[in-house]
């Protein structure tokens, strides 16, 4: 199966785009294989606003997210984890409007760090991040005229959150659901089993039109959520025929597997084939010697 992505997006970088009633889009011009053309920043409310994911600290989108934001006031910024091109403008612009800064927390990882290992995603992190308000799953932040609730759906990031718009049917899905590609799940800043926990979550919720962090939006998400369930499972399938192959390591697997893909995306696979993996060798479908890492040699189960 092969997932019908949706690339088609113009960012109009710097701009401040209308995408539903009340919510403006501003894309960064950060571009790049893992931001696609750009974080997408929304601005909600027509007189007290809320801004969505401010994204990276660039001076140039500050610029562009008061244009937007034209003066009126601002109550709240929310940010739906702390990777670098989501998080680190949430202060700056914190500080020129006395918006409060919600989140579900700061920066963590899924897991401890094995003896030795090092995270390979310490330079994405913005550990120096911390929420005025640390936001429970379902809690609901009430806004002048908006009011967004707070999904936890771990996976991408521990503290990944999508915003739901009361009221609507408009969901902020952040990086967890994006219409351009599949999001990354890297150990040890994420994990697989809560990435699917977290799908299958929204995919019981329902329908809607989703506003991601990254490209365009999806206005039909369920069936693609599906896809992309079917697709990590079908990852996973091929990484047990390898192990049944012999392959004994993830170079191994990542050259195989991802024997089309751009071998500058190797790296990024091979965290991808790792987080699988930690899945497997905790459902008891594979084994590892020692504990699961890059350079860790696995076995079937």
């Amino acid at each position: 199966m092969s997932l019908d992505f949706d690339t088609r997006f113009e960012p109009a970088h710097g701009e401040a785009v209308p995408v539903a009633p009340g919510v403006l889009r501003v894309t960064a011009a950060n571009p790049s294989a893992f931001t696609f053309t750009g974080t997408n920043s929304y601005v909600v409310g027509r007189e007290t606003l809320a801004v969505i994911d401010p994204g990276p600290q660039d001076a140039a989108h500050l610029t562009a997210l008061k244009a937007a934001i034209g003066g009126r006031p601002v109550s709240h910024i929310f940010v739906s984890h702390t990777h670098r091109d989501h998080s680190p403008l949430a202060r700056p612009l914190a500080e020129e409007t006395g918006a409060t800064v919600v989140a579900e927390g700061p920066h963590r990882a899924a897991r401890p760090l094995h003896i030795g290992e090092t995270n390979p995603l310490d330079a994405a992190a913005d550990t120096d991040f911390a929420p005025d308000l640390a936001l429970a799953d379902e809690a609901v932040v009430a806004g002048d005229g908006w009011a967004l609730r707070g999904l936890h759906t771990p996976g991408h990031a521990a503290n990944h959150m999508v915003f739901a718009l009361e009221g609507t049917d408009i969901l902020f899905s952040a990086d967890h659901v994006m219409a351009w590609a599949t999001s990354i799940v890297a150990p040890p800043d994420g994990a697989m089993s809560d990435y699917m926990a977290s799908l299958d979550r929204l995919i019981a919720r329902g329908g809607g039109l989703y506003l991601p962090g990254h490209g365009g939006p999806l206005t039909d998400p369920v069936p693609f959520m599906r896809g992309l369930r079917t697709h990590r499972r079908m990852r996973e399938r091929a990484i047990l025929a390898r192990l049944a192959a012999g392959d004994r390591t993830i170079p191994a697997m990542v050259q195989a597997i991802y024997r089309d893909t751009d071998p500058r995306l190797h790296g990024a696979a091979g965290l991808s084939v790792l987080a699988h993996l930690e899945d497997l060798v905790a459902r008891g479908a594979a084994r590892a010697e020692g504990p699961p890492a890059l350079n860790a040699v696995f076995l079937p189960g």
